[in-house]
Formats: structure tokens, sequence, C-alpha cells
């Protein structure tokens, strides 16, 4: 699987210690950055990895601001992206479940870094339920986006 990853300067540290993470269980990972703790902005990045998941370059995504939110945000501007913003262990697991999530988005300045690994592997790892009430909201929000 391959992983698209990018956070902006409040999200750095988290963001480099999933790199580790994941490159050390085997996934393939494209960082889109930022490389540095200077400051930047986040959309910049966290749109870079989202539309790396929307093209079909990457399989999942990972997105990571200082709260998540704004990161998130960024990244459900582009079409075709589902980014859930998590907070712990069962969020994560939810998002995948219910929501068929493809890109992650966690709280750098919130997130505790044994937590945020222990997210990102429930993430890749979930599958969508395909329970039918569950296809039937993901398909009235993707009609929403097509507005």
């Amino acid at each position: 699987m391959k992983v698209a990853i990018g956070s902006d300067h409040g999200g750095f540290a988290l963001k480099e210690q999933i790199v580790a993470h994941l490159k050390e269980k085997g996934y393939e990972v494209e960082d889109f950055g930022t490389h540095t703790t200077d400051s930047c902005d986040y959309p910049d990045y966290g749109v870079l990895a989202a539309k790396a998941v929307a093209d079909g370059t990457c399989d999942k995504g990972i997105v990571v601001c200082t709260t998540g939110i704004g990161i998130s945000m960024a990244a459900n501007k582009i079409k075709g992206i589902r980014c859930g913003l998590c907070h712990d262990v069962t969020t994560a697991r939810l998002t995948r479940e219910h929501n068929d999530a493809n890109v992650l988005a966690l709280g750098g300045g919130f997130i505790a870094p044994f937590l945020g690994l222990e997210m990102v592997d429930v993430f890749l790892t979930t599958p969508f339920s395909n329970e039918e009430k569950h296809i039937r909201r993901i398909d009235k929000v993707m009609r929403i986006e097509g507005e």
C-alpha cells in the first residue's frame, strides 16, 4: 500500500514519526512535506497529499497540522476525498468502517506520538463495512460534492 502524507509545521514532528513508522512496517510513503519546522500554510501540503489519493497515485492519505482541523478542511475540498479528523483509536476505526474515509487527519499538537501511530495502524488496516446504510450515506455525501 502506498500512503500519501503531508503536514504543516505544527504537524511536522508527528508526521516524521509516522513516516518512519510506516516505512518500518513496509509501506511505501510519499511525503509531500513540509520538511522543516518553519512556519508554513497547511493547505499547501494537505492538498498535495489529498490529490495523490484522489488521482490514485496513493491508496490512502494522512494529513497533520496542529489541530487537524484546517488540514482536514483543505483535504476535503479535493473531489473524491473523504478525510476524517480523528482523536482516538475508535474514531480512526469508525471513519474507515462507516465512512470509507481515504484520508486520516490528526492534530499534532493534541495527539501523543504513540497514540498517533496506533491510530494510523488502525486506519490503514480497517476495511470498510460495506453495510447498505453506510453505502447509502456515503453516496449522499458524494452527490453533494457533485453539486
